[in-house]
């Protein structure tokens, strides 16, 4: 156990985690330099055509330190993005240590520093280095001394460029020197911590554990702490690029674990494994369910495409423990699904995966969130879609969940940046001064104000130069209130949303205004209403297409024509009343897009 090492490398998005993890690979002989491509633990598609790490790996390295000494690495590269906090949390609770990637052009970026406190939290050693130093652009000693000043960390960090290889070595040694060996008795019962998982459609579920006590072997019988559920293990062994077969795995190591599990959804991240019938009933600290807080509507373009949309689903919901899907019908879009997300990136990669890998078309509605409705009865509800709300009549308080941000940016943005936030009802808590041009800045706002067009607006006001990181903090009460749109006296349920009452007017007059241009014209007048506490807020009429119907009237007494506007009216009306509005989807498209 001594010279076994967990370590993890922890980063903002696209500070290199992952080409630091292919030089590992080559120094240590897993791979060779020429033979593999480039970010080899990012296995999807995806992840390598964004540059982004979506889901974690873990990779087991055989490392001759400097003075002939074998050790055993066990790395795990993580994601950086903020949807997937929580999976680096659970890959940390697996490590004694932790590499904090830092790039120098960029410095401490957000995400740098929560995941620098979500390290702290779990009590591990932690590593500076500062990458890309062969860079042009790079400030090295500026980084440094935003190390030192910001993080709090007194230590010299380690130089490194990933892409060119410098500094490998030397990161290596240093994860021998400095992070501690685990800890743990092989003669004790089991106890180990899932730190992942993923689906085999021949094998089933393949966990991902960290051995905290005892050893686990073929044959032996577990348990799951949370769910209680008895299985026996099949296979046990440990990563390297592919699963290696071994007859088991003691206390500090991390390897996997096959026990014939045939849903995904059967296993809670961060959930203990157990010996069957063992004592031990307490879960790990900072277990918790993952909960999906963004949902979305897919529907399908083609509704012959319907079963096809819901086959891709079942097949994404055995891979992903973490996305959900259930059946809805919409009176316009028809039939299709609700999906619930951890966030705006993962919603756009189930997007992309579904549309690349399945070859859908879908029309996807605008993301919604969690809401808490307290009803005058005393009756609490959560509902994650406008048209579930209760009658008004019947609503004591609406309550949303509420996010503490935090924002990095140059300060001649600052005013930009907080004059974006004010119109998002955020509330302003503390601002400091990390170098002598960088800010950051803390604010409290509602979850639902930064999963629409958030990214792209701060980006925007600050050209690209600011980070954003959050953190949930549950459930506060707001003055917010159901807007509806009516094309032609019929509520559009995929056009409803809840939204705070300030906003109201706005929000609906542009909405009404978009949709009648985007509508096409009908035979008759068709009327747009934007409608809050059944009480009309906004309103524009679509002009019918008018035929000449007095054209054949060429003489006679004026009646005549009177006769056949008359008629046409009535007509008019008559269709108004049982017509059918054909909204196109380029009209669903654009007011998703706003």
């Amino acid at each position: 156990m001594k010279n076994i090492r967990n370590f993890s490398i922890i980063a903002h998005i696209d500070h290199g985690k992952s080409t630091l993890a292919d030089r590992f690979l080559e120094y240590t002989g897993l791979i060779s330099q020429k033979s593999h491509q480039p970010q080899i633990l990012d296995g999807l598609e995806l992840e390598r055509e964004r540059g982004i790490t979506i889901k974690a790996k873990t990779v087991r390295l055989n490392y001759v330190s400097l003075d002939g000494k074998n050790y055993i690495f066990n790395l795990i590269d993580t994601p950086g993005h903020v949807d997937f906090t929580y999976e680096v949390s659970r890959a940390l609770a697996a490590c004694e240590g932790c590499l904090l990637l830092i790039d120098a052009s960029q410095g401490v970026e957000a995400q740098t520093l929560a995941n620098f406190e979500l390290a702290r939290k779990n009590n591990l050693v932690v590593i500076p280095v500062v990458n890309k130093i062969d860079l042009p652009q790079t400030d090295i000693e500026g980084t440094k001394k935003q190390i030192k000043e910001i993080l709090g960390i007194e230590e010299e960090p380690l130089l490194a460029s990933a892409k060119q290889g410098l500094g490998t070595e030397e990161i290596l040694e240093t994860i021998v020197k400095k992070i501690r060996p685990p800890y743990g008795s092989t003669e004790t019962s089991l106890e180990a911590l899932v730190f992942d998982s993923f689906y085999d459609p021949f094998r089933g579920v393949v966990l991902y554990v960290k051995i905290l006590e005892g050893k686990i072997f073929e044959g032996q019988k577990i348990q799951f702490i949370s769910s209680g559920g008895i299985y026996e293990v099949n296979e046990v062994g440990y990563l390297q690029l592919k699963m290696v077969k071994s007859k088991s795995l003691f206390a500090g190591e991390v390897g996997y674990c096959i026990a014939g599990i045939k849903d995904i959804h059967q296993v809670k991240i961060g959930d203990l494994l157990i010996e069957k019938d063992s004592e031990r009933k307490k879960t790990y600290p900072g277990f918790r369910e993952v909960k999906p807080y963004v949902f979305s509507g897919f529907y399908p373009l083609n509704p012959a495409d319907y079963p096809h949309l819901q086959l891709a689903l079942e097949k994404l919901h055995l891979t992903d423990s973490s996305f959900y899907f259930i059946p809805e019908n919409s009176q316009i879009l028809g039939a299709g699904f609700r999906c619930g997300f951890l966030g705006v990136l993962h919603l756009e990669i189930v997007k992309e995966r579904l549309k690349r890998e399945f070859r859908l078309e879908l029309l996807v509605t605008s993301p919604n969130v969690i809401y808490q409705v307290r009803k005058i009865n005393g009756e609490v509800i959560e509902i994650n879609h406008p048209i579930q709300l209760p009658p008004i009549n019947e609503i004591k308080e609406i309550e949303e969940n509420y996010v503490s941000a935090m924002i990095v940016t140059p300060k001649e943005y600052v005013g930009a940046v907080m004059n974006m936030l004010d119109n998002r009802q955020a509330k302003f808590k503390t601002l400091r001064y990390i170098s002598s041009e960088r800010v950051l800045l803390y604010y409290e706002l509602p979850l639902a104000e930064i999963v629409y067009d958030f990214y792209d607006q701060l980006k925007s006001v600050t050209q690209g130069y600011a980070s954003f990181d959050y953190e949930i903090i549950g459930f506060r009460k707001s003055d917010l209130v159901k807007l509806e749109i009516l094309v032609n006296h019929q509520v559009v349920d995929a056009f409803s949303f809840l939204i705070h009452r300030d906003n109201a007017y706005n929000k609906g007059n542009k909405l009404v205004e978009k949709l009648s241009q985007l509508i096409p014209r009908h035979l008759f007048s068709v009327p747009i209403q934007a409608r809050v506490n059944n009480k009309i807020i906004a309103r524009e009429n679509i002009p019918p297409l008018r035929k000449d119907v007095t054209a054949k009237c060429y003489g006679g007494d004026i009646t005549r024509k009177r006769k056949l506007l008359q008629k046409q009216k009535e007509g008019k009306k008559k269709m108004q009343q049982f017509g059918e509005v054909n909204i196109p989807p380029e009209a669903f498209f654009s007011i998703f897009k706003t």
